[in-house]
């Protein structure tokens, strides 16, 4: 026996620091909401706080006077309500590694509510059920302890029969930890907050009800059958009047069926009707197996197009209504978005219907994470919970019940063990429980690389080349060749990708077509869903979404707690919007006569789509059109010819979108779905104009009505328009992939360089020809390397021209740069924007699937976006021209080939600015014209960006046109 296992030994642990505390609960079961009575116990309750967990249990006490105490809402976290803070880690835990001891100051919130019991209650068996409590709860009613619970996210029941009143008010105190033992279970990177966080209910359960019950509804896609039988714990009948069945429990019937997927999720009403209860039915028949190493649904090979989804609100933290749940899953079907993991616990069960009702593929997964006991270190801890036996009891119940509560919901097709807790038997035992439960799904854990004992082999934040070796089953082979060979057989999926943080992800395309080329690569689940902004004021009384360290902690992992395709007020991000247009489910290729129609779905034809078609001449509507589709198989392709299309005289576009041809519940009719675009006309080459030549006049250099500085050729004025003189620029605000976290940090090199601080020397100014012509030299401080740029600068009787030539000197040959091009300012007043290019969002190299070419406006202020910490973004690529007006029209025009940013604060004040209030609008308008950007790519957690969209350092060239609108 170990110094540390005699310790324990000796002396007697606090129930809340037992491995296993939880007693006198009833057996897990599925969760139902029948026809028996219940009453919802949500509501105002009175609230204590104290600093630590060792006090007197006075909060069962009947006559204590706690008139005293606050009010504080169940559901909800009470740190969000004042008392204490929230704090975030990603995974470091925020006590001591101390297993399973907690610190002594450990936060305790004591609850007390009365009721009375309905009437007709009295006589009857009644439960009481918490849906979830972090960390641990212990509970009175009327005085009389109940039990304990632990496991935050899971469901707790009491038999409270023989305590409850009905000739006198109830009450029942809870007293909730902060920490516990639990609390080394559940390293779950985000916000530690507690208190009873999920619905209270009290639940009559009359004579002969039906306490439990496992719907079985398997799909035979050979036979077009579905076979149907309900296991329940009390003798019932199955009636479901649609597919004519009325049978008893117990008994099986195979009848013909409509499947169900997330494509077509098709549920059959019926009733489970007990001597006392009747439970509503939503059955779908479905069976999901890995057939010749292939995630198959219904005989159908499965790709998954999902998204990890913790459950968060920027004002309630873990606590959501139904209005929220249903909003994030009608985003996720807006946006193409077919499955969901739960990361890293079970949801709400309301969230699971809404999957059946709404059609997403489920990986439900256990509420456990270890992750803060470095799993993957060479030399595992042997006190990890996954590895110490004395933790096996809890795991188990941990998993138990999740499958309880889960069992009949068709969208759940596999069972996840938890997250990030490296490989331990106590694994191995919670596959044993659940796969002798329940042997028709699968079951998946990730951080046990051999995959001894689950169905799918897992990874997170491959490269694009490692997912390509794995498809064509290359992975480097395990020292074990009975686990190596058992793994190759395995489907594969990237449980986490793409790390959805700030501005990105970028490298979304290449893995989609890795997905698309290599069946045994059956796609993955971006990280992740929504940004964990918590909606406060800084000290200047401004609102912001607070990150990690705005609370004050001791420990922080800072804003990588924002990491979502969602904006905190669930707001779609650019990286949505380009995951959307990535795995879109029809390919769309038109060319010069015809449009290639791919049908990407997993099972349903085209027939539920309309096809649209726009020609655009320089963005202005020139024609419009519907194509005829025949309905098209999933899998299969079509060519449809275009109708003839009328001649234009500028660059001309044909935009075709596949859009809802009737409204669904989540969409109306005309939503779109996917588009394709192909160029049919290039614009005229630009009709030449009298040139006019620069003269001098003292410390001026003019073209006309066009002024220059003689001594340092800047630009100052654009016939009348006061500019600052367009400069290069290689800076931009690091974005999230960029910063020293990330796992290929750039950021710091960029600093070291000095390419946030360049000093700019112009070397000559002179007038050649008709040409204005501006060399310049601009090199960090302490550095021997620089650039050396040439403005040639030309003007004709309708604008000015500027050709750009640019050479690095020195070394620079493993530099890559974050931006190259140039920066400039016009007045605030030119706060409206047009342009030709792509749009309307913002897009960068790796990040342009989803921007169309296309003309576009917008005000300054609309083309930001609002990164919880600020960054690098709004770039508008592949523009042809861009203007700025002011109110009356007037303003300027800028021509070329660039992407271009224009904000209202310079890029050293975005750098400088840790939360979106902190960036003040200044009396300019700032504009960056960029040649090129590094990639954004996803190394913030993750794989930079792709060789192909790295920028580095080239003499290159390129030119642009200043016209003057009035």
């Amino acid at each position: 026996m170990s110094a540390r296992e005699a310790e324990t030994a000796q002396e007697p642990r606090p129930y809340w620091e037992q491995f296993d505390p939880t007693c006198g609960t009833r057996e897990p079961r599925a969760w139902v909401i029948s026809d028996a009575p219940r009453l919802s116990l949500n509501g105002s309750w009175r609230f204590r706080l104290s600093p630590t967990a060792r006090i007197e249990a006075d909060v069962a006490d009947v006559d204590l006077d706690d008139s005293g105490w606050d009010q504080l809402p169940v559901p909800s976290h009470w740190q969000l309500h004042g008392y204490g803070a929230p704090a975030y880690t990603n995974v470091r835990y925020p006590i001591p590694l101390d297993p399973p001891h907690v610190p002594d100051e450990n936060p305790t919130g004591d609850y007390r509510r009365e009721f009375d019991l309905p009437k007709g209650w009295a006589g009857e068996r009644i439960l009481l059920r918490f849906e979830g409590v972090d960390s641990i709860a212990r509970v009175w009613l009327n005085g009389h302890e109940l039990g304990l619970t632990a496991g935050s996210r899971l469901p707790t029941e009491f038999d409270v029969t023989a305590r409850v009143r009905a000739d006198a008010p109830n009450l029942l105190s809870v007293r909730v930890h902060q920490w516990s033992a639990g609390t080394y279970l559940e390293d779950q990177d985000m916000w530690w907050m507690s208190g009873i966080f999920r619905d209270v209910t009290l639940l009559l359960r009359p004579a002969g009800s039906i306490d439990d019950y496992f719907v079985h509804a398997g799909y035979d896609h050979a036979t077009g059958m579905g076979t149907l039988l309900v296991d329940t714990s009390t003798p019932a009948r199955v009636v479901i009047p649609e597919l004519g069945i009325d049978i008893p429990d117990g008994r099986s019937v195979t009848v013909p069926v409509e499947p169900w997927s997330a494509e077509l999720p098709r549920l059959y009403d019926g009733e489970l009707v007990g001597s006392s209860e009747r439970i509503p039915l939503r059955i779908g028949f479905r069976t999901v197996v890995v057939d010749d190493g292939i995630i198959t649904a219904n005989g159908r090979r499965v790709l998954f197009r999902g998204v990890n989804r913790h459950e968060f609100d920027p004002d309630t933290g873990r606590t959501l209504d139904e209005q929220t749940m249903v909003r994030d899953v009608v985003l996720m079907k807006q946006h193409n978005i077919n499955a969901v993991r739960t990361s890293h616990y079970p949801p709400h069960p309301r969230f699971l219907e809404l999957c059946d009702e709404y059609g997403l593929w489920v990986i439900d997964e256990c509420d456990l994470e270890t992750h803060g006991f470095s799993p993957d270190d060479p030399v595992p801890n042997p006190l990890n919970p996954v590895r110490d036996p004395r933790w096996q009891s809890a795991l188990v119940d941990r998993m138990r019940r999740m499958v309880e509560r889960d069992k009949n919901h068709p969208s759940v097709i596999i069972w996840s063990l938890g997250n990030e807790c490296g490989p331990g038997d106590n694994l191995r035992a919670m596959v044993e429980w659940t796969r002798a439960r329940d042997s028709s799904r699968l079951i998946h854990y990730e951080r046990d690389f051999t995959a001894e004992h689950v169905d799918i082999y897992s990874r997170m934040y491959l490269t694009h080349a490692e997912v390509e070796l794995i498809g064509r089953h290359q992975e480097e082979p395990l020292d074990d060749p009975i686990l190596d060979a058992h793994r190759r057989q395995l489907p594969f999926i990237v449980c986490e990708y793409a790390h959805a943080m700030g501005n990105g992800p970028g490298g979304l395309t290449e893995y989609q077509e890795l997905f698309e080329q290599y069946p045994r690569c059956q796609g993955g689940f971006v990280w992740e869903w929504i940004d964990h902004g918590i909606r406060t004021t800084d000290a200047e009384g401004r609102e912001i979404f607070a990150y990690g360290g705005d609370f004050g902690e001791e420990l922080h992992d800072g804003n990588f707690v924002a990491d979502g395709l969602l904006f905190p007020d669930r707001t779609p991000s650019p990286g949505l919007i380009e995951f959307k247009k990535v795995v879109e489910p029809v390919r769309i290729l038109p060319s010069a006569t015809s449009v290639h129609i791919s049908n990407l779905h997993d099972v349903r034809d085209l027939a539920h789509l309309r096809f649209e078609w726009i020609l655009e001449a320089e963005g202005i509507p020139v024609a419009t059109g519907s194509l005829e589709v025949p309905s098209v198989a999933s899998g299969e392709s079509i060519v449809v010819p275009l109708p003839l299309l009328p001649p234009t005289d500028a660059e001309t576009w044909l935009t075709v979108r596949a859009v809802l041809g009737e409204a669904t519940p989540w969409a109306r009719a005309g939503h779109e779905i996917a588009w394709g675009q192909v160029q049919r006309g290039s614009a005229p080459p630009r009709r030449a104009s009298p040139v006019v030549a620069p003269t001098r006049d003292g410390t001026t250099i003019a073209f006309g009505g066009t002024r220059f500085d003689s001594s340092t050729g800047a630009l100052h004025h654009l016939d009348g328009l006061e500019v600052e003189s367009p400069l290069l620029e290689l800076w931009r605000a690091p974005i999230d992939n960029d910063r020293p976290f990330s796992w290929e940090p750039l950021e710091p090199s960029w600093r070291e360089l000095g390419l946030d601080r360049l000093h700019s020397r112009v070397s000559r100014v002179a007038m050649e020809d008709d040409c204005l012509v501006v060399r310049t030299r601009v090199a960090a401080a302490a550095s021997e390397s620089g650039i050396e740029t040439t403005y040639r600068w030309t003007a004709d009787s309708t604008g000015l021209d500027l050709a750009v030539a640019i050479t690095p000197v020195g070394q620079w040959n493993d530099v890559i740069l974050p931006r190259l091009g140039l920066r400039m300012s016009v007045p605030e007043q030119l706060g409206t924007v047009d342009w030709f290019g792509r749009g309307p969002g913002e897009a960068y190299p790796d990040t342009r699937r989803a921007a169309r070419v296309g003309r576009f406006s917008s005000s300054v202020d609309d083309l930001q976006t609002p990164y919880v910490y600020p960054q690098e973004n709004g770039s508008r690529i592949d523009t042809r021209w861009v203007s700025l007006t002011d109110d009356e029209g007037g303003g300027l025009r800028i021509s070329g080939s660039f992407a271009f940013t224009a904000r209202r604060w310079t890029t050293a004040d975005l750098d400088a600015a840790k939360h979106t209030a902190e960036l003040v609008r200044r009396d300019r308008v700032w504009l960056d014209l960029d040649l090129a950007q590094n990639g954004v790519g996803s190394a913030a957690c993750g794989p930079g960006a792709l060789p192909q969209y790295v920028l580095r350092p080239t003499a290159t060239r390129f030119s642009l046109r200043f016209e003057r609108i009035r």
